[in-house]
């Protein structure tokens, strides 16, 4: 700890405060403590002769004494007291310090904000974020499913500290990063004639009701072209923005559709079947985090979160 300030003193030369360092002040508060000289240099692991000395030295470089040598025993001065509570003070401060700083190792700067897109919403964050509060049991989370390019704007202003988004977001102002890139598989009910077989190709989907992502989504692009380059068109049956949505669908006969392996979780197994298709169409979703900030204690510890519920 640097040596106090000696203002409140009314020393006028810097010069002589400046002469102060660590080990005097650190002796002559404990002799404050201690009563005497002999119990503080006990304390402190040193002889009592080299206490006084320490002593002597810190009042000739302050210009004033600090105790009178009444009867072999060391009183202190007014002026003595008045610089021990300043140093009980900066102590004080210090432990403040100290104690901050345990916190924010501890617990981090505050809560953390995460928002993700509607895949991922209900089976890998939610995973996350229990991993996450097993460590950091305090620290309140504010966790939005939203539609992609909200979660970027959120992210890209600041506003949230960690996003999950498509990849078709507008990717200025944010930082990113591919956070997962599974191969989708076909959904489609229990009894569809597509269920007989092991793989599902392009050419297998001609004629049979499908229900597609809106024509924005990257994974609905990829497999347009897909389909286009085998030269035949999808009968589309709904369009829609949500994973879950084509599920549903599913689930009620309306179609088969493009499935994240990160939903089958929420199937259910004995109305829906699911096939691998092939060429594959990669699902793929981006981690993204504000422009030019430094990530957060917290902020690494969701990530690495994440990545290990992935």
């Amino acid at each position: 700890m640097n040596a106090p300030r000696l203002y409140l003193l009314g020393i006028t030369s810097l010069d002589r405060a400046s002469s102060l360092n660590h080990r005097q002040i650190e002796i002559f508060a404990a002799v404050m403590r201690a009563g005497t000289a002999s119990k503080a240099a006990d304390q402190l692991g040193i002889t009592q002769p080299a206490a006084s000395r320490a002593l002597a030295e810190m009042e000739r470089g302050l210009g004033f004494r600090l105790f009178d040598r009444i009867r072999q025993r060391l009183v202190p001065t007014p002026e003595a007291w008045r610089l021990y509570k300043s140093i009980e003070a900066s102590y004080r401060g210090l432990d403040t310090i100290r104690a901050e700083a345990a916190r924010i190792r501890d617990q981090g700067t505050g809560g953390l904000r995460v928002a993700s897109l509607s895949l991922l919403g209900s089976t890998l964050v939610p995973r996350a974020i229990g991993r996450f509060r097993l460590k950091h049991p305090d620290i309140s989370i504010t966790f939005h499913v939203l539609l992609s390019r909200d979660v970027r704007d959120l992210v890209a202003s600041g506003q949230f500290d960690v996003g999950l988004a498509a990849d078709e977001i507008d990717l200025t102002g944010v930082t990113h990063q591919l956070f997962l890139s599974p191969q989708a598989m076909i959904a489609m009910p229990t009894g569809h004639p597509l269920a007989e077989k092991q793989t599902i190709r392009p050419t297998d989907l001609d004629g049979h009701a499908f229900i597609a992502y809106v024509p924005e989504d990257r994974a609905r692009q990829r497999l347009d072209n897909i389909v286009a380059d085998a030269g035949i068109k999808l009968n589309i049956a709904v369009e829609t923005i949500y994973a879950s949505t084509v599920c549903a669908l599913v689930t009620e006969g309306v179609g088969i559709g493009l499935v994240s392996p990160y939903v089958v979780s929420t199937l259910d197994k004995s109305r829906v079947v699911l096939r691998p298709f092939e060429p594959a169409v990669e699902v793929k979703t981006l981690l993204i985090l504000p422009p030019d900030k430094p990530k957060s204690l917290l902020v690494r510890d969701f990530i690495t979160a994440l990545m290990e519920s992935r």
